[in-house]
């Protein structure tokens, strides 16, 4: 499941290029995060239906769903706030200090779940840090790619920014102790977290209005977006409810190689010393974290 998400998450960047029609993508992100949280709504109770599952488990009441509508916010507005972000920073400068989140997700779950990282793993998750700030800063080039590059944003990107990494830990955080900290299978869970989820992005969606219609500009490789994000979600939550945030982190570090290996094939784009820079520090940092007792 690990090695799988780690293909979804290397996947994602070059089948949103293979999305594009003119260099423009031609769909509306909101319709597509309502269809997301749809598609894992189904699935997770499709896996609930007898001999595909786990049963029921206790009895239910309203205090078992009630903290996934806040988890269900938190991730709502931060799907929200990505898009946002984008008219104060250059998607390249966003690329590079959104990794910013894996200290902020590291730090809050340390506070929140009171889980002590000794020196070692924090070393391990700064060179995470360093390894998604190297790949980003110019681990692939184009034909006629400038090796240089400048980070472009405004103060209201800085706060815009801060804000993100704070809600993308504190999201991600919140939703593992309220797996945990429940008795009940993680399929029930998952069906509480995804209703919110649909419901408030659909209402959001609703809000924003969709020009051309809700799904405008969709092809097969929308739905391949759809389908593979939804199944990643859903894999997250194992990861999430059965090992940590830690382990996720560590799981979007490791795709780099994946997104890279797909871009030199698909779009002739050339790796460079950044590249296997940033291999080295995931490599330390896997090996530090896990490997040395």
């Amino acid at each position: 499941m690990l090695l799988l998400s780690v293909l979804i998450y290397g996947s994602h960047a070059p089948l949103l290029t293979l999305c594009k029609v003119d260099g423009a993508i031609p769909f509306s992100s909101t319709s597509v995060v309502v269809l997301v949280e749809l598609t894992k709504l189904l699935l997770s109770l499709l896996s609930l239906l007898p001999g595909w599952g786990e049963p029921p488990g206790p009895a239910l009441s309203w205090r078992h769903a009630a903290p996934f509508a806040l988890s269900a916010l938190l991730y709502a507005a931060n799907n929200n706030l990505v898009v946002h972000m984008q008219l104060f920073m250059d998607p390249s400068t966003f690329q590079v200090l959104s990794n910013l989140k894996i200290v902020s997700t590291a730090l809050l779950y340390s506070l929140l779940l009171r889980r002590r990282l000794g020196p070692r793993r924090w070393l391990a998750l700064l060179l995470l840090l360093a390894a998604g700030v190297t790949y980003s800063c110019g681990g692939l080039r184009g034909p006629g790619d400038s090796a240089r590059m400048a980070l472009h944003v405004s103060p209201v990107g800085l706060l815009l920014l801060c804000v993100y990494c704070l809600i993308s830990g504190l999201s991600a955080v919140y939703t593992e102790a309220i797996l945990k900290s429940q008795a009940l299978p993680l399929s029930l869970q998952n069906i509480f977290l995804y209703f919110f989820g649909v419901l408030l992005n659909l209402a959001g969606s609703m809000w924003s209005g969709t020009e051309g219609g809700f799904l405008q500009g969709f092809s097969p490789w929308v739905l391949l977006v759809v389908l593979s994000q939804a199944l990643n979600g859903l894999i997250m939550s194992v990861v999430m409810k059965h090992s940590s945030n830690i382990t996720r982190l560590f799981v979007i570090s490791c795709s780099i190689l994946v997104n890279a290996l797909l871009s030199v094939a698909l779009f002739n784009l050339q790796l460079t010393l950044l590249f296997f820079v940033a291999v080295a520090c995931i490599g330390l940092a896997v090996h530090l974290y896990y490997g040395v007792t």
